[in-house]
């Protein structure tokens, strides 16, 4: 399917949403809503804090919708094991895919074999569970060369996508800075765009920046994901990882 086929169809364009409620004041029952939004609108996925995994695994069983959740956020400082032993739990519960944020102050400090490892050890535990991998760059705070830099260490530390924004910085995504990711890691990987796409024009615009024939589509965080039927909320088996894919956030 064609960037303009895609924009045409409604179902292909929500497949490309993921659904995101990350307020620290969110309650159990906005939660179950954001569920329940997401399962009548065949969105790709709902991204919610550590917490609510198990919740919104059991709200959203029966449905194709995925549950993702955070590491590291939202500034990315953490200590590597500590962001190791926290997408272990969230894999363990039933988490399948993991939105992790990267060392911002070690990319711009220039300690890229610091990045590296920290994603390549996440991509490693993630894949082992059959999760995705998606690496926030917080792209307001990075220079265009620094974006390329964070991109193209993800994209060596084997990450399924690059994000823009954690939604908790100065500013979301521009199409400006979605292209540029696209233009870096070419057509094999995920890009997420979060924040700042709120116009069918602005997601026009981003999701027609890309060649045709790309297998890679923008997911926008309101995001795709190759469906399968869920499974037991907790029992920590892996599932087929979907193919990258480009998305969109929506924050609820």
């Amino acid at each position: 399917m064609t960037p303009e086929e895609i924009l045409q169809n409604k179902s292909a364009v929500a497949s490309l949403i993921d659904h995101t409620l990350l307020r620290p004041e969110a309650t159990k029952l906005e939660i179950n809503r954001l569920c329940d939004d997401a399962r009548a609108n065949s969105f790709a996925c709902v991204c919610v804090n550590p917490h609510w995994v198990q919740t919104a695994l059991r709200r959203l069983q029966g449905s194709d919708v995925r549950v993702c959740t955070v590491i590291g956020f939202p500034l990315g400082a953490n200590d590597a094991r500590t962001k190791l032993t926290e997408a272990g739990v969230a894999l363990a519960q039933g988490a399948e895919e993991l939105d992790m944020v990267q060392n911002i102050g070690a990319l711009r400090s220039g300690d890229f074999h610091i990045v590296h490892k920290e994603i390549a050890d996440l991509a490693d535990v993630a894949h082992g569970s059959g999760a995705i991998l998606k690496v926030i760059l917080e792209t307001c705070l990075l220079t265009d060369a620094e974006k390329v830099t964070a991109c193209q260490l993800a994209m060596q530390a084997k990450a399924d996508f690059v994000k823009t924004s954690t939604g908790f910085s100065k500013s979301g995504a521009t199409v400006a800075d979605v292209k540029l990711m696209r233009q870096t890691v070419g057509p094999d990987m995920g890009v997420k765009a979060s924040g700042g796409i709120r116009t069918f024009e602005a997601l026009r615009e981003t999701e027609l920046g890309r060649a045709p024939e790309s297998r890679s589509y923008t997911r926008w965080s309101r995001k795709l994901a190759r469906r399968r039927p869920r499974q037991a909320p907790i029992d920590g088996s892996a599932a087929q990882r979907p193919s990258a894919l480009s998305r969109t956030c929506r924050t609820a």
